[in-house]
């Protein structure tokens, strides 16, 4: 038996050169803040009116990873635009947001969505009317219904408005259909149609009238606009 494993006795003299620098590193992989450790990526899915524009508002946002816009809340797969603006399918133009959690909350995020739409109009936004443009929070489980709730009450105590007068609706989320192709990014790859149509549709005219000084900011919640 012992002679049988003399054979294996010079293995320690060329394993352990190897091992031992690994063995050091093992620690600080462990501990270091790593990629490995990172929270995950979380994703919000919100309607405000035009995809085009909310896409656009939010995708700048610090700590968002991307914004998608698609089509959420009705009832017919893989809608086409054609399908949603002309109405019947129960969805809503959306915007799908990833976001780091570690460098922005939900509750900021819904911050800033609600100071980019308008809150007391449930029949569309802006100059686009009809349900598919309705405002609406998708939530994804209990803690986004909670937090969308209570930015529900300090939106309404920023306007100085009962929360029942803001007509955002707070729906549990389904499916998200992506939108075609040639809407993605569409306010950067056709920057001279987006902002004549924004300015046309008068949006920033309106957040400016509803929410004042903050409109289009993520600045914290005051009690009323007036503070």
């Amino acid at each position: 038996m012992i002679r049988s494993l003399r054979p294996l006795a010079w293995l320690p003299s060329l394993v352990l050169p190897v091992l031992f620098p690994l063995l050091l590193l093992l620690p600080l992989g462990l501990f270091a803040p790593g990629a490995a450790w990172a929270a995950p990526a979380q994703e919000a899915v919100l309607a405000g009116g035009c995809f085009w524009c909310l896409e656009h508002d939010l995708e700048s946002l610090p700590g968002v990873l991307d914004a998608e816009s698609g089509y959420s809340g009705g009832t017919v797969t893989q809608p086409t635009y054609g399908q949603v603006s002309a109405g019947g399918t129960g969805h809503q133009e959306v915007v799908r947001v990833r976001f780091d959690p570690a460098r922005l909350s939900y509750a900021s995020l819904l911050r800033s969505y609600w100071r980019n739409i308008d809150p007391l109009d449930g029949g569309g936004q802006f100059c686009d009317r009809g349900s598919s443009y309705r405002p609406v929070i998708f939530t994804s489980g209990p803690e986004q219904q909670t937090q969308a709730q209570a930015s529900r009450l300090a939106a309404a105590a920023e306007l100085g408005r009962p929360a029942g007068s803001l007509l955002v609706q707070i729906k549990p989320l389904t499916r998200v259909w992506p939108a075609e192709g040639y809407h993605q990014n569409y306010a950067e790859r056709n920057s001279v149609k987006y902002n004549y149509y924004r300015w046309a549709c008068g949006r920033d005219r309106r957040l400016d009238a509803v929410w004042g000084k903050r409109a289009r900011s993520g600045t914290a919640w005051v009690s009323s606009r007036k503070s």
